[in-house]
């Protein structure tokens, strides 16, 4: 037995290194942080143009795959999830997007009292540092430094910008500001040409405090559970309460305890897999593993959501993209630069300007998404367009499919079953014909005139509902956002209440992106560490910061439009 600690947090990522900074400032309380990769000093991780290796490698990520998705022809998914100091902000790519307000407002509809926008905003400003200055929307003094990459140098980025403009949508200078719907450039979570994870915003200042405890190479094979004084003739899963956690270190299991409470920060997938593999979830998955139950929870591991994106591909006329620089020599000297200057090509992630649209008239608020890239090639890397061309990643933002997390084994080691029936819903089915229609619309506007040499992706052979849905189904791919696995609220199949408590047990709570009750318009990265920052305040019990009475910029006839104005064809930056 190890020695005790006032809280044991399960996972150094997204909100596990916001967790550990903000509750070990407090020099009366002890924290411990484990977490089951290493470390994250290595420069494929902290250079932002080689996002794509520590995605796909074993040593930094888990790399999970999903069952045969009944409704994506039984493809099985690539489902990676950090596995490092950091998590996956470490292996992310560095896109900063918020999610709409109305996203916030549907956690709020959805049982999730007081996380509403008003209520989240002050701590998406409390976490930021955004490199133009604070205002009503934007923090000017958070550990997480935001900016928009290289400024738009390559002409792709304004002139995609210019075409959505053209095809009649908004331009928005700050979709994380007052209006997130429009085109306009894109933020990132880098800081003077570094990878800005949570591993070097809060937890590196932090391992610097004697009461935080950070443990490495650390899998945790369960919560420790123990019943409450004086219940112990209660009912098994009645009047329990976590005391600590076991896990294993170097070759032996341990068991540490904590006098205050344990919080997962494991994320979408090893939360609700460490609640299972502790005899917390659905009584009947866990009996099917072989696990004993203690706290029958039926929630755990449902409602789990993804969003799907393609890549929309066209040849350039014009050799300006990035599809030039894919060779070994010029790699060397993209990354030679930035070892030595921290600046050009090495210091983005490349996703310079980006759209948020509505689908159609009646979506009350955007559920499609775009990225930018100016090359033609794999988000992971691994294959690229022989000649010029440039991409859109689009996908349909919204989705009503769910899926499942299942403990398969009580082995700590044994993967768990990850189902998201991605596409099982028609409105998604519909939603992906409308990407394909609108991007084509978007990209054959005048602007792209002069670089637009046909499509590569899907090809123009691609135009029924019919096609469209078989491309669909044979090309999309996770945008690596699995959520909502352990869902936020107060009705019986919640996970956690409102105060991040896992429902019916003492000191024990969840905080990651598996408590969203539904998955936001956008990456998760920033809404994930928002939520961390207010978990805190809840944790420490010292009041939360006030809500916010921010405009939101909405379209006000959303319900017969479609998009939002007449065609505008000057950039207004």
């Amino acid at each position: 037995m190890s020695k005790g600690y006032d809280y044991i947090i399960v996972g150094a990522g997204s909100a596990g290194c916001v967790l550990a900074n903000r509750l070990s400032e407090d020099p009366n309380v002890s924290v411990l942080l484990l977490e089951t990769g290493g470390s994250d000093r290595s420069i494929f991780i902290q250079m932002p143009t080689a996002l794509s290796i520590p995605m796909n490698t074993e040593k930094y990520a888990w790399q999970f795959e999903t069952d045969a998705e009944p409704y994506l022809d039984n493809r099985k998914m690539h489902c990676p999830r950090g596995k490092v100091l950091g998590g996956s902000s470490s292996i992310n790519g560095m896109v900063y997007v918020r999610g709409h307000a109305k996203d916030f407002d549907e956690w709020a509809e959805h049982g999730a009292q007081e996380w509403d926008y008003a209520h989240c905003l002050p701590y998406f400003k409390k976490a930021e540092t955004w490199a133009f200055g604070g205002d009503e929307y934007r923090g000017d003094s958070g550990p997480l430094a935001v900016n928009n990459g290289n400024q738009m140098k390559n002409p792709l980025y304004k002139t995609f910008i210019k075409a959505g403009q053209q095809a009649g949508y908004f331009f928005t200078q700050d979709y994380n500001g007052k209006q997130q719907e429009g085109f306009g450039p894109m933020h990132m979570t880098i800081k003077d040409g570094v990878r800005w994870s949570t591993a070097n915003a809060y937890l590196r200042p932090a391992m610097k405090r004697s009461n935080l405890t950070v443990i490495t190479h650390a899998l945790v094979h369960k919560v420790l559970l123990e019943n409450k004084s004086g219940l112990e003739n209660k009912a098994a899963g009645e009047g329990k309460a976590a005391v600590g956690v076991k896990y294993e270190h170097k070759g032996s299991v341990e068991e540490v305890r904590c006098s205050k409470e344990v919080i997962l920060s494991a994320g979408s997938v090893g939360s609700p897999h460490i609640l299972q593999l502790s005899g917390i979830g659905n009584k009947a998955v866990l009996e099917k593993a072989g696990v004993q139950v203690t706290h029958e929870l039926p929630g755990v591991g449902e409602n789990l959501q993804d969003h799907l994106e393609f890549y929309f591909q066209f040849k350039c006329k014009q050799p300006i993209t990035l599809n030039s620089k894919l060779d070994w020599f010029n790699k060397f000297l993209i990354g030679a630069r930035w070892f030595f200057k921290r600046d050009g090509l090495g210091a983005t992630n490349h996703f310079e300007s980006c759209g948020f649209i509505r689908s159609k008239a009646g979506v009350e608020w955007p559920d499609l998404q775009y990225h930018f890239l100016p090359a033609a090639m794999r988000y992971d890397g691994r294959s690229a367009f022989a000649g010029h061309g440039f991409q859109v990643h689009i996908g349909h933002n919204k989705p009503k499919s769910r899926g499942r997390i299942h403990i398969t084994s009580a082995d700590p080691k044994a993967k768990p079953s990850i189902l998201f029936n991605y596409l099982q819903h028609e409105d998604d089915i519909e939603g992906f014909r409308d990407c394909v229609k609108l991007t084509r619309e978007i990209i054959n506007q005048p602007a792209f005139d002069e670089y637009r040499d046909g499509e590569i992706q899907p090809g123009e052979q691609v135009r029924t509902d019919e096609e469209i849905d078989h491309f669909v189904r044979q090309n999309v791919e996770s945008a690596y956002h699995p959520s909502c696995s352990c869902r936020m609220g107060e009705d019986d199949l919640a996970v956690v209440d409102s105060q991040t408590r896992v429902r019916g047990i003492d000191g024990l709570r969840v905080v990651d992106s598996s408590i969203f009750p539904t998955i936001p318009n956008g990456n998760l990265n920033a809404p994930t560490i928002m939520v961390a920052e207010r978990a805190a305040d809840l944790i420490k019990g010292d009041g939360t910061l006030a809500p916010s009475s921010a405009e939101v910029g909405m379209e006000s006839d959303w319900q017969t439009k479609q998009r939002s104005q007449q065609p505008e064809r000057t950039l207004k930056y």
